[in-house]
């Protein structure tokens, strides 16, 4: 992670980790809607697929820097 991408303080990595995990819901929700009804252009699937995979590695990063004991 950059040092510009780490929040300062523990509460604003706690308010962005509520951030990215809504984020990923939500593009989780959009993704399930568009494999229900395939595009004719599957690449709209794959950059959100794409995009909900790096917030998932973003997600584990910010929750190993706050609770770095229980990634040990």
């Amino acid at each position: 992670m950059a040092a510009n991408d780490a929040p300062e303080t523990p509460e604003a990595s706690r308010a962005k980790l509520v951030e990215l995990r809504v984020e990923h819901r939500d593009l989780d929700e959009a993704i399930e809607r568009l494999t229900q009804t395939p595009p004719e252009d599957d690449l709209l699937l794959r950059r959100l697929k794409k995009r909900k995979l790096m917030i998932k590695d973003r997600i584990s990063a910010l929750e190993r820097l706050l609770d770095p004991d229980e990634y040990a």
